[in-house]
């Protein structure tokens, strides 16, 4: 049985059209030698049925015909066919279209389907297993994530559960910037705070971390190991700072990501990629295959034969890499593992970035397209209509920490992903908050814990699952019943679109959607009554709604309650 009920129906009514097309060809209405691909879209208004079609205005000047008259021929023989299956009327509507209308026997296989699959409704081959890696977060490992971070971490890990229902073979990655200047400065901060915590005088680096964190971190140091620092020359204690306060920030990254529930499949280092000699390696080949050159003491890559709007150095005067040569190394590496689609997920500060990345994959040999970036906008917390203010603990920024002491985990996903990522993103704190109708994930989580509610009266009511496994479901006749089953019909489409378009926002959108039907649904429609049958294919509906519900809140990461 199809996963995709919709793809099973857009194919029948091709075929029909096509079938009536050949047979208006054969009774020479039509020239034999006209190609026929018939056109399929979902009407806007349900009044005009499920499908429309416009091959009669496409066909007409070959026919020699109007619009109206051929489609009336078209319709005259897919209505006289005994294959017509699903189809239940088919009428021509405006200057040629052609609508179609389908008998309900779609919707209960709709309902049999999406409870004969469960946790694998939605799911398809479409990827067929084609390599994508997402880069994501990537945050420097100088400081707690921020709210920007925590977005990315949402957005990222949504859509890499959206490319493997889809059939991708995906994974998810951080690349750790731990071989940079900035983690010297790091360890130089917290050398400086400790010096102060233990009553020396040392001057605190100008361009240094000024955080509380970083105090936070000296007095760890101080704590653990305060007695063999005491013996350290300043070197010797640089280094221990360096690298005591990467590990400890890095297993505060870790730890604030998998309280929000992202897990990645790898945590690359810069460092150990510098360390296998990567960036020499491809230096020697870029330079081998002529993308570099040589000026003002530098060497520069060519990015400009690329696309780029200009040349890039990758190697400084005092022989030092700019952080272009490990970058490109890095891609290179994603490549040679065996990734054909990259994607990099960035901040709003990095638009700059990828004019040089592309140029890099494309001096490589890759096709255009391997790479995408994805450029996150701001986020502004509000609280009362007001923006909130820089939080007082990290002396910089409102941490993830900070935020998911204020929000549900849930419901910081969910808002982080409902707008599109290139919209500047307003995070109402006190929404989020609300354990209220107007709370998007409250409301769409509600609508599956009110579906295990029903259950639990039904089996207080003595409608036990096993009276309503397999139901007669033609009693599902309510408008609000159609409509919500229609909605469940159109979720595969729903997974594919959001992985095609990397548009998380999507499936935000739908579930949101298919809870209002559900809500309204159950508000105009009794389940447990007198009626056995139509209680029975009511409850089959909850599950098969349930079904879907669950399976569009773990993609995005989100708990779906049994009782609220």
């Amino acid at each position: 049985m199809t996963q995709n009920i919709m793809d099973k129906l857009r194919q029948h009514i091709s075929t029909s059209i096509e079938n009536a097309v050949n047979n208006l060809k054969q009774a020479g209405h039509i020239p034999p030698d006209v190609p026929v691909e018939p056109t399929l879209e979902v009407p806007k208004d349900p009044k005009f049925g499920e499908f429309a079609t416009t091959i009669a205005l496409s066909l007409a000047r070959a026919a020699k015909r109007a619009p109206r008259d051929l489609a009336n021929l078209i319709v005259r023989e897919i209505m006289a066919s005994p294959e017509k299956g699903y189809i239940e009327s088919a009428e021509v509507a405006g200057p040629g279209f052609v609508n179609f209308r389908l008998n309900p026997a779609w919707l209960h296989e709709t309902v049999r389907l999406v409870r004969s699959m469960g946790p694998r409704y939605g799911s398809s081959d479409h990827g067929r297993g084609e390599k994508v890696l997402v880069e994501f977060v990537s945050a420097n490992p100088v400081g707690p994530l921020n709210v920007v971070n925590a977005r990315a971490a949402a957005v990222g890990d949504t859509l890499v559960r959206l490319f493997r229902a889809a059939g991708y073979d995906a994974a998810s990655e951080f690349y750790i910037n731990d071989a940079g200047n900035q983690v010297d400065i790091l360890g130089e901060s917290v050398y400086a705070r400790y010096m102060e915590l233990t009553g020396k005088d040392y001057p605190f680096p100008e361009n240094g971390y000024r955080g509380e964190y970083v105090r936070d971190v000296a007095q760890a140091a101080l704590e653990a190991h305060g007695p063999e620092i005491d013996k350290m020359g300043p070197d010797q204690a640089r280094e221990f700072f360096r690298e005591f306060a990467l590990t400890r920030i890095l297993a505060w990254q870790r730890k604030s990501l998998e309280a929000y529930g992202v897990v990645f499949d790898r945590w690359f280092s810069e460092r150990e990629l510098r360390r296998a000699g990567a960036v020499e390696a491809l230096i020697a080949s870029m330079t081998e295959s002529g993308h570099t050159y040589e000026s003002e003491g530098a060497l520069w890559f060519r990015s400009t034969a690329f696309g780029d709007d200009k040349d890039r150095v990758l190697v400084k005067s005092d022989g030092a890499y700019t952080y272009v040569a490990p970058d490109l190394a890095y891609h290179k590496d994603k490549l040679v593992r065996g990734f054909t689609k990259l994607i990099d997920i960035l901040g709003p500060d990095h638009h700059g970035y990828e004019g040089r990345m592309q140029a890099g994959i494309s001096s490589f040999g890759y096709p255009k397209g391997t790479l995408e970036v994805l450029i996150l906008q701001l986020v502004t917390l509000m609280r009362e209509g007001q923006p909130v203010k820089m939080s007082k603990r990290a002396g910089e920024f409102i941490t993830m920490d900070d935020l998911l002491e204020e929000v549900p985990k849930d419901a910081a996903r969910y808002f982080f992903i409902m707008r599109n990522t290139s919209s500047h993103l307003e995070f109402d704190l006190d929404l989020a908050r609300a354990q209220t109708m107007d709370n998007p994930v409250w409301y769409i989580q509600y609508a599956h814990a009110r579906s295990c509610s029903i259950f639990r009266q039904a089996e207080v009511a003595g409608v036990p699952p096993e009276t309503w496994a397999d139901p007669d479901l033609s009693p599902l006749t309510h408008q609000t019943e159609i409509e919500l089953i229609k909605k469940m019909a159109a979720y595969p489409d729903e997974i594919l679109s959001a992985a095609a378009e990397r548009a998380p926002s999507r499936l935000a959108r739908y579930a949101l959607d298919l809870a209002g039907l559900f809500h309204s649904w159950y508000t105009e429609c009794r389940v447990i009554g007198p009626e056995e049958d139509l209680t029975r294919a009511r409850l089959a509906l909850v599950d098969a709604a349930k079904t879907v519900f669950a399976n569009a809140l773990t993609i995005m990461g989100i708990s779906a309650p049994e009782r609220m």
